[in-house]
């Protein structure tokens, strides 16, 4: 049997450090990326008819969302437009989580951070608007 210490006494075997990455190997996928596959099975990611019906239905709401603002027949349909614009701008950020081998719990997740953050922006217009009346009214003689 061979010494492993090799000629001169020294074990080179210790200076193999075997945690180093590798320089050329590529990162592995993360969530979104189409060659994503969740690790656990309790994460199953979706499906691709999920993901695709996710981001078919917010396109088909922002399209026809923009057809309400240019119809001419009422302003009713107009004001529902101009609305749900606003939410299909919002939405229209959940696509890049709907992608198929994603876990639907990252989409659930993003939308509830969304909807969060419309419901602050719309709270701190409602706030301004309300001190701007005080300020007005103060200012009355």
């Amino acid at each position: 049997m061979s010494d492993p210490a090799g000629p001169g006494g020294i074990d080179r075997r210790a200076d193999i450090d075997h945690f180093s990455p590798d320089p050329y190997a590529e990162p592995a996928p993360t969530a979104g990326h189409p060659n994503y596959m969740a690790r656990d099975a309790g994460a199953a990611g979706m499906s691709k008819r999920t993901a695709n019906a996710i981001e078919f239905g917010i396109i088909a709401f922002c399209l026809a969302s923009l057809a309400f603002i240019v119809q001419p027949f009422s302003q009713d349909l107009f004001t529902v437009g101009a609305a749900a614009v606003v939410l299909g701008a919002l939405a229209f950020n959940l696509i890049p989580f709907a992608k198929p081998g994603a876990p639907l719990k990252g989409v659930i997740k993003a939308a509830i951070i969304i909807a969060i953050i419309l419901v602050v922006a719309v709270a701190l217009a409602l706030l301004v608007s309300w001190l701007y009346t005080l300020y007005l009214q103060a200012s009355r003689p």
